[in-house]
C-alpha cells in the first residue's frame, strides 16, 4: 500500500491568491493558456449547428451516415497525426512554444474550412479539419502541462481542472455563434462565418503567450536553474528572496528531476511501462480518455441534431437553441465543480458522475423507446431532460478532471508522454464515437443507446475498484502514492525549522 502524505501548514493555510500581487498577476494571465481547450470546444460544437443550416447541408450534398461521420472525425486523425511529435516539441521546444505552434496550426485549418470550393469542397475542407485536429491537439498536449507546472501547489488541482472546463466555452460560442448566423444571414456565409471565427481563439492566445512565462520545470530540465528559481521567488514567494517555500519548492523540483532522470536511464517510450507504478498509470489514463469520450457523451456532443430528430425536434432554430442552452448548463457546472475539486476529491467526483450518467442514460433510453412506439410527445420531453441532467451529472468529474487527473498522475520525465497516451486513446475512442455513432443512430435508432448503458456499467466498476485519490499532495509526491518506497521525490526540506520564521514555516513533509 502507498504511503498516505500528510501536508504541512503552508499546504493546508488558504493562500489567498489575490491577496499577493505576483500571484495575482500569473492567474490573471491563465485565462489566455484556457483558450486552448476553448479552441477545442468550439470545433466540438461547430459542427452540431453547422448540420442546422440548410445553406451548410446545400453547399457539402446533404452529408449523412459514413459520410458526415468522415467530418466529425477528421480533426481525430489530426490528432493522432500530431501526439508521436507533442512529447518532443513540449520536452525539448518548451510548453509555450509548443502551444505556439499549436495555435498556428488551428489558424490555418480554420481558414482551410471557411473557404473551401464549390465545385468540390470535400477535400480541402477535410483537410482544414485535419490540421484543427492536428494543431488543437498539440495545443492540448501543452497548455495543462505549463498550467499545472507555474501553478501554485496550493491552486494546482483548481487550475488545471478548470482548464478543461472551459471546453464548453468554446462549444458556447460556437453555439450560439451557429444560432445567430442561421437567425439573421443567409447563403453560404451563413456557414463560413461560424466557421471562419475559428480563428479567433487562437489568435489571442498567440499574442498573449509571450506574456506567460515557461514553466520553472521545464527549465529546471534545461540547466536553466536560475530562471526557475526566479519564478518561484517571483510568483510562489510573492517575490521574497528569501521565502522558504519558494527556496523548498525548487529544491524538491530540482532534486525529484534528478532523481528520476537517473532512474528513467535513457528509457524512452518504455519508461511508460517499466515499472509497477508507470504500468498502473498507464492503464488509469487509458480508462479516463476512453471514459470521457465512450460514455454516451459523444451522441450529443457531435450529433445533437440526429438524436433530436428520433424525437420529433426537427425544427433548425429550435435545434440550435437546445444545442445552446445544453452547452451553457454544461460549462456552469462543470465550471463549479472544478473549484469543489480540493473539497470533495477527485476519485468521488469521477464515481458520482459515473452513477448518475448511468442512470440518467438508462431513463433516456426508456423514454426514447417509449417514444419510438407510441409517438408521445411527454416521452419526448423526458428524453430532452435527460439529455441536461446526463451533461449535468457528466459535468461533475469528466469535462474538467479527463486532463488534470492525467497530468497530476504523471511524475516530470514521462508526463508529456503520458499526456500524449492521453490524447491517443481520446483520439481514438473520438474516431470511433464520431465515426460510428452517426451509422448506429441511422440503422438502429434508440436501440442503439444500449451499447452506452453497458459502457457505463464498467466504468463505475473500473472507477471503484481502481482509480486512486490524488487530492493533497504537490506533482512531486503523488509518485508516492503510485510508487511507494520506490518513489523517486525528494522531500527534505532546505531549510530547517530554527531558520525560519512564524509568517515562512511553510511545509513540513510526514510520511506514515
Amino acid at each position: 500500500m502507498a504511503p498516505q502524505i500528510e501536508l504541512g501548514a503552508y499546504q493546508q493555510a488558504d493562500i489567498s491568491w489575490w491577496k499577493q500581487p505576483n500571484l495575482r498577476r500569473l492567474y490573471l494571465m491563465l485565462p489566455f493558456l484556457f483558450l486552448g481547450s476553448t479552441t477545442l470546444g468550439y470545433d466540438g460544437s461547430l459542427l452540431n449547428g453547422l448540420q442546422s443550416m440548410g445553406s451548410w447541408q446545400d453547399f457539402f450534398n446533404h452529408p449523412i451516415g459514413s459520410t458526415l461521420g468522415i467530418y466529425g472525425a477528421m480533426p481525430g486523425f489530426g490528432g493522432l497525426a500530431v501526439l508521436m511529435f507533442a512529447p518532443y516539441i513540449a520536452d525539448n521546444v518548451g510548453r509555450r512554444n509548443g502551444t505556439a505552434i499549436g495555435c498556428l496550426f488551428v489558424i490555418l485549418g480554420a481558414l482551410l474550412q471557411a473557404f473551401p470550393p464549390a465545385s468540390n469542397p470535400a477535400p480541402m475542407y477535410l483537410a482544414g479539419r485535419f490540421f484543427i485536429g492536428f494543431g488543437g491537439n498539440l495545443t492540448n498536449g501543452t497548455c495543462p502541462l505549463l498550467i499545472t507546472e507555474i501553478s501554485h501547489p496550493r491552486h494546482r488541482g483548481k487550475t488545471t481542472t478548470i482548464y478543461n472546463t472551459l471546453w464548453y466555452l468554446g462549444a458556447i460560442i460556437a453555439a450560439w455563434a451557429s444560432y445567430g448566423t442561421l437567425v439573421h444571414l443567409s447563403g453560404d456565409l451563413e456557414w463560413r462565418l461560424p466557421t471562419g471565427l475559428q480563428c479567433a481563439m487562437p489568435g489571442i492566445q498567440l499574442i498573449f503567450l509571450w506574456f506567460i512565462p515557461e514553466s520553472p520545470r521545464f527549465l529546471i530540465s534545461k540547466e536553466r536553474d536560475d530562471e526557475a528559481l526566479a519564478f518561484l521567488i517571483k510568483y510562489h514567494g510573492n517575490g521574497d528572496p528569501n521565502n522558504a517555500f519558494a527556496r523548498w519548492e525548487y529544491n524538491e523540483i530540482r532534486e525529484t528531476l534528478r532523481m528520476e532522470k537517473a532512474a528513467a536511464a535513457n528509457n524512452g517510450w518504455y519508461e511508460l511501462v517499466r515499472t509497477p507504478g508507470n504500468r498502473k498509470r498507464c492503464a488509469l489514463i487509458i480508462c479516463t480518455a476512453i471514459f470521457s469520450q465512450c460514455s454516451g457523451n459523444g451522441l450529443v456532443s457531435y450529433y445533437l441534431s440526429s438524436v433530436l430528430k428520433t424525437i420529433g425536434i426537427i425544427e433548425p432554430t429550435k435545434q440550435t437553441l437546445i444545442n445552446g442552452g445544453l452547452t451553457i448548463w454544461a460549462f456552469l457546472v462543470s465550471l463549479a465543480f472544478a473549484f469543489a475539486v480540493d473539497k470533495i476529491g477527485r476519485r468521488v467526483l469521477f464515481l458520482t458522475a459515473g452513477v448518475g450518467m448511468l442512470v440518467a442514460f438508462t431513463v433516456w433510453t426508456a423514454c426514447s423507446a417509449v417514444y419510438a412506439k407510441t409517438g408521445s410527445s411527454g416521452a419526448g420531453s423526458a428524453v430532452l431532460a435527460m439529455i441536461f441532467l446526463f451533461y449535468g451529472v457528466a459535468g461533475l468529474a469528466w469535462p474538467g478532471l479527463t486532463v488534470s487527473y492525467t497530468v497530476e498522475i504523471l511524475p516530470y520525465n514521462i508526463r508529456a508522454k503520458g499526456l500524449t497516451l492521453c490524447f491517443v486513446f481520446t483520439a481514438l475512442s473520438g474516431i470511433f464515437n464520431q465515426y460510428v455513432n452517426p451509422i448506429g443512430l441511422l440503422n438502429l435508432e434508440w436501440k442503439y443507446y444500449f451499447v452506452y448503458i453497458a459502457v457505463l456499467v464498467i466504468e463505475c466498476l473500473v472507477i471503484y475498484f481502481y482509480f486512486v485519490e490524488t487530492r493533497g499532495p504537490t506533482l512531486e509526491e503523488i509518485a508516492l502514492l503510485f510508487d511507494g518506497e520506490n518513489a523517486h521525490v525528494a522531500t527534505e526540506p532546505p531549510v530547517e525549522k530554527s531558520q525560519m520564521t512564524s509568517e515562512d514555516e511553510h511545509v513540513e513533509i510526514v510520511l506514515k
